[in-house]
């Protein structure tokens, strides 16, 4: 459980405030609205958006959100320290703010938000350190970036997110190596994308959403058979393709 150990502030937050002359009578910070002591996020943050140069002070603050915050706005050379926060939300703003190439000690963070964060912004040649992830999210962000020569490491994934991640990227060449796919739904992606030799043989797929996708990319010459398809929509879109090309 998150809690502040700070406190409130007694009699009022502006008492012993440092801030309070420098800022209170000239508008520049309001208890209520913009106060880097409240208890508020939305007040934090429109404290330190007003005034990023305070940012760095408060990265060590016991308070995890007003870690958080001031990590969106400090300088990126003062946030290594950070990469081992002890709460998740001050890590996962880090894993966007740090350049890419500091990102790796990041990639096994315990946070599944970190590591998907990290596995959008890795440099694509690092992503490979990722593909076992424990989280299927996370495998399903590192497939939608991962060089296409690597893809066929995650066809076998168990999680049926990964492979439509997969079939949606792999190129048209490649797609037989998901084409007995147990799901459906990975099935109907590569119908889609199939190459002709490819689709002609999924009009025999068993599950109907299948047929009407490889439907499309299928010779026109495989499609008289589709007339008698148990499914009307496949019988419609079938006499459809062939009265508008032949």
């Amino acid at each position: 459980m998150r809690n502040d150990p700070g406190g409130s502030v007694p009699h009022g937050l502006c008492i012993g405030c440092g801030y309070a002359s420098r800022y209170l009578k000239a508008g520049a910070c309001a208890p209520g609205e913009v106060c880097i002591r409240a208890h508020s996020g939305r007040q934090i943050d429109r404290f330190l958006n007003a005034h990023r140069g305070e940012a760095e002070g408060y990265l060590a603050d016991l308070f995890w959100e007003r870690r958080a915050i001031a990590a969106r706005y400090a300088p990126l050379i003062a946030l290594d320290p950070l990469l081992d926060d002890p709460d998740e939300a001050v890590r996962r703003v880090i894993a966007q703010r740090l350049p890419e190439e500091r990102l790796g000690r990041l990639r096994r963070d315990p946070d599944r938000e970190v590591r998907i964060a990290v596995a959008t912004r890795l440099p694509v040649e690092e992503l490979a350190g990722m593909i076992d992830d424990p989280d299927y999210l996370v495998r399903a962000t590192v497939a939608r970036r991962l060089p296409h020569g690597q893809l066929k490491r995650l066809v076998n994934d168990p999680e049926r997110e990964v492979r439509k991640a997969v079939a949606q990227r792999l190129p048209p060449f490649a797609l037989a190596l998901l084409a007995d796919d147990a799901e459906p739904e990975v099935r109907a992606i590569v119908a889609a994308r199939a190459l002709p030799s490819l689709a002609n043989r999924l009009l025999q797929d068993a599950d109907w959403w299948v047929r009407l996708a490889a439907l499309c990319r299928a010779d026109l010459e495989q499609l008289p058979v589709l007339l008698d398809d148990p499914e009307a929509e496949i019988r419609r879109a079938a006499a459809s393709r062939l009265e508008r090309e032949n």
